[in-house]
């Protein structure tokens, strides 16, 4: 509005003058016509006479009320990345009072995903409703891969959709992330999905005896990475660290409860991560030989290997499954690991000479051309058997499959390729052009030992998210991109060679970056955008 001034007393026709100047111009300020224009009265002292009023001033062009002009939007902050977002302009949405989680028609069964949402974002959780100004509305149902999810910021509110409980779940994982990092969730729609279907982290609890509070925290940290699987290795020959009733004396000191146990699977599912347990056999088996020595396996020269059970012996057998009837009771995942891996017997350069009683036991059972392999393959086969009709898809290591003898692996095994360093050690390429489906947990990049024996060196999360895909499955040499379909996916594996090197503590910050690295090239094995320093970065304020 224009300011006017009159300056001193006005007198007679001057001062009616002036009343008859500001009447003028209130009128035109307020949009309405004044007549032809005349000079501009800012500023100026009024002259006109009783007869004659001044030239009234322009009229002013109406202007309407801006509208605010929103730049395109950016794809939201997350570890790990989205995999496509299409751009919108709006002011996004920020978490406030006046707003809160719902479900949508027929998405009861994503209560527990809105709660834990609410939560961490401050807001009510108001169940099945509908969705209103500033809400986040969960949805499950349509059509899409697994675990894929739909993310639309529009008009205020998110929507957050996917054929699947798990897919929804990770899309409040990308919620959550985005407010962490920015506080807001930016305007336009995110359409996510992993690039592999197994993505984890595998501990070793059996060499060192980790509490349930610190494998929950683990969960939790792997729920918010969208990482799906938790290997967890509980029998080995230092310990055995979960609770039997068939075998207590087998049993540590040092062990997780059933109670325990049943609660750490609780909370992996909500967080849609399942427990892949392994009892490894016929190697590995310490702690079971030390209460029953007489399973022993012993040499031609009388050499007792560590953890080698003599698996010519049928009571070897009968233990080990026992063990694996009991705890595929306790464990209602989807996956058995079977184990298999550093047989001594066969990291023998002549196992047949060095172990006579197991060549004799070949040979009767699968005729004069049986090996000791063939016995090795038998007791994996028979072990698969025994877990086989409770439905779980059936794991063993890479160095318990032979080539070339009288009995085959079972087909339905997956291959958990870790090394390519045993005697007679066979490429990836093996295995996948004979038809197997395999997990990479690559000894180079992927193996956190306690300690760093036998030059292993902890792994960075830099060197990870740099340099490996999960096509690099041995070494540092990838297989041909036409058997990505057959590499399932990848853990990250701790295991506890020398248990008192680190701490729990010191274990959960040295796994911290690598196994976040890890989870964002089992989601995306593109190379990123980011670099490694504003990746790491990013890590920090999403984590």
């Amino acid at each position: 509005m224009m300011r006017y001034s009159i300056r001193g007393p006005r007198r007679g026709p001057a001062l009616l003058a002036t009343a008859v100047a500001l009447a003028t111009v209130a009128a035109c300020s307020n949009g309405s016509p004044s007549g032809p224009s005349g000079p501009s009265s800012t500023g100026a002292t009024a002259s006109a006479t009783p007869t004659s009023a001044p030239p009234p001033s322009p009229t002013p062009t109406p202007t309407p009320t801006p509208t605010k002009n929103y730049p395109l939007s950016t794809a939201p902050r997350t570890v790990p990345s989205v995999r496509a977002h299409e751009a919108a302009r709006g002011p996004g949405w920020k978490p406030a009072p006046t707003g809160g989680v719902v479900l949508g028609a027929n998405s009861e069964a994503l209560a527990d995903e809105g709660r834990l949402l609410a939560g961490e974002l401050g807001i009510p959780y108001r169940g099945a409703a509908a969705a209103g100004a500033g809400d986040v509305e969960l949805a499950v149902g349509g059509t899409g891969a697994p675990e894929s999810y739909t993310l639309t910021v529009r008009d205020g509110r998110v929507r957050i959709a996917g054929p699947d409980e798990a897919g929804v779940f990770y899309g409040t994982r990308t919620l959550k992330q985005s407010v962490k990092a920015t506080g807001a969730m930016p305007e336009g729609t995110v359409t996510d999905r992993p690039a592999k279907p197994q993505r984890g982290l595998n501990l070793d609890i059996a060499r060192k005896h980790f509490t349930a509070a610190w494998i929950e925290d683990r969960i939790r940290e792997m729920g918010d990475l969208k990482l799906n699987q938790l290997g967890l290795h509980f029998s080995d020959d230092q310990g055995f660290r979960i609770a039997s009733d068939s075998h207590p004396e087998v049993v540590s000191q040092q062990h997780l409860t059933k109670a325990e146990v049943r609660r750490i699977l609780a909370l992996a599912a909500s967080r849609h991560i399942t427990v892949v347990p392994e009892i490894d056999s016929p190697g590995h088996l310490g702690a079971v030989i030390a209460a029953h020595p007489d399973l022993q396996l012993v040499s031609a020269s009388g050499r007792t290997p560590r953890g080698a059970v003599d698996i010519s012996d049928p009571a070897a057998a009968r233990i080990v499954d026992d063990l694996l009837r009991e705890y595929t009771q306790l464990f209602p995942g989807a996956y058995w690991h079977l184990g298999a891996d550093e047989y001594v017997a066969l990291m023998s350069k002549n196992p047949e000479a060095s172990y006579p009683g197991l060549a004799a036991a070949a040979r009767a059972k699968y005729g004069p051309s049986g090996r000791v392999q063939d016995l090795a393959t038998g007791w994996l086969n028979d072990r698969a058997a025994v877990v086989r009709p409770t439905g779980k898809t059936l794991k063993a290591w890479n160095d318990g499959f032979f080539t070339g003898g009288v009995v085959s692996p079972a087909k339905d095994l997956e291959v958990e390729y870790w090394t390519g360093k045993e005697i007679g050690a066979r490429e990836p390429v093996s295995y996948l052009s004979a038809g197997r489906r395999l997990v990479n947990l690559n000894d180079e990049y992927l193996y956190y030992v306690l300690g760093q024996p036998n030059d292993f060196t902890y792994p960075t999360g830099r060197r990870i998210y740099e340099q490996w895909t999960p096509l690099v499955v041995r070494g540092t040499t990838p297989v041909p991109a036409r058997y990505d379909p057959q590499i399932l996916g990848a853990r990250f594996a701790v295991w506890c060679d020398l248990s008192r090197a680190q701490t729990q503590a010191q274990v959960a910050d040295g796994i911290r970056l690598p196994l976040t690295a890890l989870a964002q090239k089992v989601w995306d094995p593109a190379k990123p955008t980011l670099t490694w320093d504003q990746f790491r970065s990013l890590a920090a304020k999403v984590r």
